[in-house]
């Protein structure tokens, strides 16, 4: 019973105030992440962080990310790859740069600065697409570059948080294992990686459709992405950088469509809330002056490295700059990705845990912000030649 509870009340809570968030026209993870702060020792102090929430919550980040993975589309990413590239590389390195100096700045050690640089790296375009949906531009090539930066920003992102996390967390803790073999390890995993995208993935995945069982597509996609998890923790990367790319080699098959219709609703459903809800969990209300001045910086960095970072990018490759701001304003959300890059940080020991509650804040203000500013510069006219 004392296990039941607490799961009851995180998916009521939850499905109420994602629901009240969407009728805001706010993402749902806001009320997702509302939930952990009412529920927990902010508020009414129903909610503490457990070994079974911590399971659940694991979990639910491994979907997630999973179904980031399966959502990529790497022939968008073919289509437009110059363009994408641009505006992906530049607009992953502003951030780490200025974000880091910031960090830096304000007092924070080396590997803090380092990993909030990072944290602010990643983009979340879901909110982005129901923007560009709504203004009929996903199909313009400003929508279509910004979909296919995403990609290459999740891919460069993921792989950052990788090698930080298996290095930084080494030399924060005073581990010192053998260099050559660690890195050794990662490349065999990622040669292991395009091995299950090319080959792997696609023999299994037919092989699931012969199973006489109920849902053999989904078992096993569950099963390459648990597997994959695994091993990505085994070489010291996240296990969510395996559930990134499980999902990136089930997507390259026939049975994409089925996994994804079995797999997001009982994800979304079940599993994340519990993610987010751990993050509200470690939440304070009580913010100091240090607290709004990094929360005011912070936004405004976080602002200015996507919005320019990506119109530079575009601009290199071939757009105008209006154009160019467009997609810059289409990677400014931060969204779960972010918040993912920053709860994995804090579970390893390298995040500045002071600051943790106002950084989460400056995560949902961009991801608030975001399509006001994407459509700005939508409805903004081309200026004259």
């Amino acid at each position: 019973m004392t296990i039941l509870l607490p799961i009851v009340l995180v998916l009521a809570v939850t499905t109420i105030l994602a629901h009240l968030a969407r009728r805001l026209n706010m993402p749902a993870v806001v009320g997702q992440l509302l939930a952990g702060i009412l529920l927990g020792p902010a508020i009414l102090g129903w909610l503490h962080p457990t070994n079974v929430l911590h399971i659940f919550s694991e979990l639910g980040v491994i979907v997630l990310m999973f179904l980031a993975g399966l959502e990529s589309d790497l022939h968008l990413l073919r289509r437009f790859l110059k363009p994408s590239l641009y505006v992906a590389c530049i607009g992953v390195a502003a951030p780490v740069v200025l974000m880091g100096i910031a960090s830096k700045l304000l007092g924070m050690s080396l590997i803090e600065s380092i990993l909030v640089g990072i944290v602010f790296s990643a983009t979340s375009v879901s909110i982005s697409v129901d923007v560009l949906k709504e203004e009929n531009a996903l199909n313009r090539p400003e929508g279509a570059t910004i979909l296919g930066a995403a990609v290459a920003d999740d891919i460069l992102g993921v792989l950052l948080l990788s090698f930080f996390i298996s290095f930084g967390g080494a030399s924060e803790t005073g581990q010192q294992p053998s260099m050559l073999l660690t890195i050794g390890e990662q490349l065999l995993f990622f040669g292991g990686i395009v091995v299950l995208i090319r080959w792997l993935a696609p023999l299994l995945m037919r092989l699931s459709e012969k199973l006489l069982v109920v849902s053999g597509p989904t078992l096993m996609a569950m099963v390459i992405c648990l597997g994959t998890a695994a091993l990505a923790d085994f070489v010291g990367l996240s296990d969510v950088v395996g559930a990134f790319f499980a999902g990136v080699a089930v997507a390259q098959t026939p049975t994409k469509k089925e996994v994804d219709a079995s797999i997001e609703p009982m994800g979304y459903a079940f599993f994340v809330p519990f993610f987010f809800v751990g993050i509200g969990l470690q939440m304070k209300l009580t913010l100091t002056w240090a607290d709004v001045i990094l929360i005011v910086l912070f936004t405004l960095l976080a602002v200015i490295t996507k919005l320019y970072g990506g119109m530079i990018g575009a601009r290199l490759g071939g757009f105008t700059k209006k154009q160019g701001l467009t997609i810059g304003a289409g990677m400014v959300s931060r969204g779960e990705m972010a918040l993912i890059t920053a709860q994995i940080g804090n579970d390893a020991g390298l995040f500045p845990k002071e600051q943790y509650p106002a950084i989460v804040i400056v995560i949902l203000l961009t991801t608030l912000l975001s399509p006001f500013i994407l459509k700005h510069y939508l409805h903004q006219p081309e200026p004259a030649a």
